[in-house]
């Protein structure tokens, strides 16, 4: 999964769970930007995701795994 699938999949989330959905590219460095939905939030970078790192940025939204 890359970055811009995950943001895709994260929008799709907040809005079947009906929260904020926020991605501020300018608040990274380079090529990451922050998301936050509801009231967590984590980097994303703009090219491949590993799932380790899929599953840390998961965790730091409060997201299962299951549900995304």
């Amino acid at each position: 999964m890359n970055g811009a699938e995950f943001l895709r999949r994260a929008r799709r989330y907040a809005r079947r769970n009906r929260q904020e959905f926020r991605f501020d590219k300018g608040a990274g460095k380079g090529s990451h930007g922050k998301l936050y939905i509801g009231g967590g939030r984590t980097v994303v970078k703009h090219g491949e995701i590993s799932k380790g790192m899929l599953r840390s940025m998961l965790r730091q939204l409060g997201i299962e795994h299951e549900d995304f």
